[in-house]
């Protein structure tokens, strides 16, 4: 008779392959990597493997999910404890932590731009894709919407249509990202101009940036 397994354990063992599947796609990118590859990286057996995940199609997927989960909990819970400033807010959630523009990128999308381009005809994952992209786009609609409401955004531009911007120019980057060095990419050189660009589009000017 096989020993019992928690679910404790196998939640943990889940969370570890995933971890050493993110470091493979980081890697090699979403083409090149294999099941074999994680199950090297995961010191896992294929049967263990598979018993989590049926392909790395599958796997990807998750990653995708939890860490949008992830980003999505973090806005929430920004939102809940009444930041003074949707400026900061919004900075934060595009830029990360600091919330100013650096010269560093999501080291795993080139491998998301690799999936969705290459599945950019199965409608799965054009479904899936769609789904991302609006769940992604609530994130930055709502803190913009809450910025304008309460007064300290402009109501000059439409709050969606602003999202939609910031999408398309995190996209843009990883497409350059992906073809491009980093000397001639000049991320934070881009992303401090394109700061400037929403300052323009919600009315915000320099001391009411210097005074959050």
């Amino acid at each position: 008779m096989s020993p019992k397994v928690s679910q404790e354990h196998m939640e943990q063992r889940r969370a570890e392959i995933l971890k050493a599947a993110e470091k493979v796609f980081i890697e090699y990118g979403y083409e090149r990597a294999t099941m074999k590859h994680i199950m090297d990286a995961a010191n896992v057996s294929r049967g263990g493997l598979y018993q989590y995940f049926s392909n790395k199609e599958a796997m990807f997927e998750t990653i995708l999910e939890e860490g949008l989960s992830l980003e999505l909990d973090e806005t929430l819970e920004m939102l809940k404890e009444n930041a003074t400033s949707y400026w900061d807010m919004l900075m934060k959630t595009i830029f990360g932590e600091g919330g100013e523009p650096d010269d560093e990128m999501d080291p795993l999308a080139p491998a998301k731009l690799e999936f969705f381009i290459i599945g950019r005809n199965d409608e799965h994952r054009r479904a899936y894709g769609k789904t991302r992209y609006n769940n992604g786009l609530s994130i930055y609609a709502h803190i913009i919407e809450d910025g304008q409401r309460s007064g300290e955004f402009s109501k000059k531009f439409d709050h969606e249509i602003i999202a939609r911007s910031i999408i398309a120019f995190i996209d843009g980057l990883a497409v350059e990202d992906a073809m491009l060095s980093r000397e001639d990419l000049r991320i934070k050189e881009q992303s401090v101009l394109f700061v400037e660009y929403l300052k323009m589009a919600l009315g915000i000017s320099e001391h009411s940036t210097d005074g959050k």
